[in-house]
């Protein structure tokens, strides 16, 4: 097997694992928060920041450089349109999640101490809750359009 196949497995996979387990992570946290119960949003917010130190975390890395040898061994231009837009989009996707990691751990750690001291959420995680919302609706729509450039190339 060519050094070039090896790579896209590894970029599909990582793209897989990047998008689905954040996905996932997003839709759980989203639909968690609207129990209101405690206990569960602290478990479900646990495991979410598990997962993307795992999962996510390990493919934000992949991503780019196993792109970045595919394009080297393939001798594509970064001047490609469509090389250059999937770049400018995977950034913007990246630029949004820092913030959402810090987010979730700060939401998990808030919804761990309401859990233990048997109280409700504080007004901070609902805020957070927000922002990580909105930061979502901007990683994900970029990252599907990565998809469709990666796939597309135009």
């Amino acid at each position: 097997m060519s050094a070039y196949l090896i790579l896209k497995w590894l970029h599909i996979l990582s793209s897989v694992l990047l998008v689905g387990v954040g996905f996932g992570s997003a839709f759980y946290m989203f639909f968690v928060n609207r129990t209101r119960n405690v206990a569960v949003i602290a478990e479900v917010s646990r495991l979410v920041v598990r997962a993307d130190w795992w999962f996510t975390t390990p493919a934000v890395i992949i991503q780019p450089a196993s792109g970045l040898a595919m394009v080297w061994i393939a001798d594509y231009s970064l001047r490609n349109t469509w090389l250059s837009a999937a770049l400018v989009l995977f950034v913007v996707a990246g630029i949004s999640w820092l913030p959402v990691v810090w987010l979730q751990i700060q939401m998990a750690k808030m919804a761990r101490e309401a859990a233990e001291r048997n109280t409700g959420l504080p007004q901070r995680y609902w805020r957070f809750a927000r922002i990580w919302t909105a930061l979502g609706m901007i990683a994900f729509p970029a990252m599907l359009m990565v998809y469709g450039l990666m796939v597309l190339k135009p």
